[in-house]
C-alpha cells in the first residue's frame, strides 16, 4: 500500500508519498508539465503514516530557514545507477552544492568506471523525493544554475533559501 499527505510550501502544494518502508515521493503538484506527479487512484489519504508527518516535520523546519537534523526513511525506487547518485546528493550539507561533474567523478571513483556529467544529470533529474534529497543543490559547470524539474524559479528559490551562489 502506498500512502499521500499534501504539504502546502511557499512554493505551492507538494505530494507526499510513502509505503510501509519508507518515503517514495516529494513532489510538486505542478511539476513537469502541469500534470500531477502521482496516481491518486493507487494511493489512499493519510496524515498518520510515520514517515509522512517525519517528510512534514522536515518541509516545515527547511522552509522555516531551521536545518533538519533527521532525515525521513526513505524507499527509493530506480535503477542502481540513479540510486547511487541520490545517495551522493542525499550527503550534500544544507548551503553547500556539487556540479554533475563533480558526481559524475565521484560515481565514477565509486564504480571503477567512467560516468559522464550528462549521465548524472538525467539520474538527478529523476530524483523522486525534490527537496529532501536535495537535487536543487547540484549545479552545472562553472556552478551556472542548470535545470530543474519543477522549474528554475523554484530552484532560485531554493538556492536563496539556503544562501547558495550560483550562475545564471
Amino acid at each position: 500500500m502506498e500512502y499521500l499527505t499534501q504539504f502546502e510550501s511557499p512554493l505551492g502544494n507538494l505530494y507526499i508519498t510513502a509505503d510501509e518502508v519508507g518515503l517514495t515521493g516529494v513532489a510538486f503538484e505542478q511539476d513537469k508539465g502541469n500534470r500531477l506527479p502521482v496516481d491518486l487512484n493507487n494511493l489512499k489519504y493519510s496524515d498518520n503514516q510515520p514517515v509522512l508527518m517525519d517528510a512534514k516535520l522536515w518541509l516545515s523546519l527547511y522552509f522555516f530557514g531551521s536545518v533538519p537534523d533527521f532525515l525521513p526513511d526513505f524507499s527509493l525506487k530506480g535503477t542502481d545507477f540513479c540510486k547511487q547518485v541520490w545517495k551522493i546528493v542525499e550527503k550534500i550539507p544544507y548551503g553547500s552544492s556539487m556540479t554533475y561533474g563533480e558526481i559524475a567523478n565521484l560515481v565514477a571513483k565509486q564504480r571503477g568506471t567512467k560516468a559522464s556529467p550528462q549521465a548524472v544529470g538525467n539520474a538527478v533529474a529523476k530524483n523522486p523525493i525534490a527537496i529532501i534529497i536535495p537535487c536543487h543543490r547540484v549545479l552545472a559547470a562553472g556552478f551556472g544554475i542548470g535545470g530543474y524539474s519543477a522549474g528554475l524559479t523554484r530552484k532560485r528559490y531554493l538556492l536563496e533559501l539556503e544562501h547558495i551562489e550560483y550562475n545564471e
